[in-house]
């Protein structure tokens, strides 16, 4: 098959003659449209600004309001975009990709729902705020310092020195024990005493013994209080309950330590006795015998009398 060259330069010339008349044609449209999506521009960057302005008064996480402002840019900055292939007459293909991204974006959304849902959690979590950097919580079994609140996890540092990141899923679905939402805490002592002692006089003495450790809380209704419980084996069992004015983990230890030294000194100080559990050892076939009455059998076989 032979080429006519004069054909071919025909050819050409007859397309780029439709393609001038074409952008002749559509040229208006595609002046209007830069100018939609330079100005569209500038007015998403004022309104990124404005909405930032506006949404560090509702929350203080930074990084939760610069997520917020950039969502807010991007969807300004989409409908400019929309707007300027609508007025090209580019509308339906966009619709069409737009549709085939929604499939595509519906499958992602299937396989990292994890993600997601860590995602939004964490977004749940900085509006609440049912626990903030530097407060001491337990969740999942985990006690220890809120060291970071991202969006995708929860950072805590146990009091062993480990560090745990949790997803906020876990966070945001399970129980959470925040030990400084009061700014104090409760420390609870348990202790038994003879059944010989006075309730009366050990009652006495043992907030006496507590009364002047200086970390106890000295706010209205944060008095200590101590409660006789049961009637133990070998003992008469109580709680003494102290509220610490500081929820810090080394100060509710610090307290619990001193509390049992004072107590400990105050009994011995006033004859109160902290009794030893109380076994009783029968050595006899039949429950009563004297172990004086009993025979021991040895290794050869032999029987001794006691």
């Amino acid at each position: 098959m032979e080429f006519n060259v004069t054909d071919i330069s025909e050819l050409i010339t007859e397309k780029l003659s439709n393609w001038a008349e074409t952008l002749i044609g559509i040229l208006p449209n595609l002046v209007l449209a830069v100018i939609i999506v330079v100005i569209g521009f500038f007015v998403a960057k004022w309104i990124k600004k404005w909405s930032l302005r506006f949404i560090r008064k509702v929350s203080h996480n930074i990084t939760l309001n610069n997520l917020f402002a950039s969502i807010i840019y991007f969807i300004f900055i989409g409908i400019v975009i929309f707007t300027a292939l609508t007025i090209l007459n580019l509308d339906k293909a966009v619709s069409t990709a737009l549709a085939g991204a929604g499939i595509l974006g519906l499958a992602l959304a299937f396989a990292f729902q994890d993600i997601a849902a860590n995602f939004m959690s964490g977004i749940f979590i900085s509006f609440r705020k049912p626990v903030k950097v530097g407060d001491v919580v337990e969740v999942k079994d985990y006690m220890g310092k809120v060291i970071e609140v991202n969006l995708r996890d929860t950072v805590i540092r146990t009091f062993e020195g480990q560090t745990v990141i949790i997803p906020n899923k876990d966070v945001f679905q399970n129980p959470i024990e925040n030990y400084s939402h009061l700014g104090k805490r409760r420390f609870d002592l348990s202790v038994g005493v003879s059944y010989g002692d006075d309730l009366e006089k050990v009652k006495e003495v043992t907030l006496n013994a507590v009364k002047n450790i200086k970390e106890l809380s000295k706010s209205k209704g944060d008095e200590t209080t101590m409660f006789f419980e049961e009637f133990g084996d070998s003992s008469i069992n109580f709680t003494i309950r102290m509220w610490i004015s500081d929820p810090e983990q080394i100060t509710y230890k610090k307290v619990g330590s001193q509390a049992i030294m004072n107590i400990k000194k105050a009994y011995d100080d006033n004859d109160i006795m902290i009794p030893f559990p109380i076994r009783t050892l029968d050595f006899g076939i039949k429950g009563g015998e004297k172990l004086s009455e009993m025979q021991v059998n040895i290794a050869d076989g032999k029987n001794l009398d006691s």
